[in-house]
Formats: C-alpha cells, structure tokens, sequence
C-alpha cells in the first residue's frame, strides 16, 4: 500500500510540472506575438492535452501492473 502512495505522489509531482512546463512553453513561444485572450486560450489547451496524455500513461500503468501483483 505505501509503495502504491508513493507511485501516485511521483505520478502526481510529474504531472504538475509537465502542466507547468507546457503552459510556460506556450506562454514564452506566443507571448507577445498574438493577443492576450487567444495565449490563454492556447495555454489552455495545451495543458489540457498534457492532462489527457499524462493521464492516460498513469492508467496505462496501472492497468498493465494490476495484473502483476
């Protein structure tokens, strides 16, 4: 059980800095460049496909580990 809270708090820091980490990428490479309301708008999506992506590795992990132990 503690090994599995564990994996979820390594899941769960990686997932926040990947977010991070897009949003910023996004901000620096279309900051200034277009209007404020379209770089929300793309910051936005970026990070909800970072969310989608990353939880899809999470549960394709799990799922391929529950059947292990």
């Amino acid at each position: 059980m503690t090994k599995m809270i564990v994996e979820i708090l390594i899941y769960l820091v990686a997932a926040i800095s990947a977010v991070f980490i897009a949003g910023f990428a996004v901000h620096m490479f279309v900051g200034g460049l277009v209007s404020t309301e379209v770089e929300n708008q793309l910051i936005i999506i970026a990070c909800l496909i970072v969310v989608c992506v990353t939880a899809y590795m999470a549960w394709d992990v799990i799922k391929s580990r529950s059947g292990r132990e």
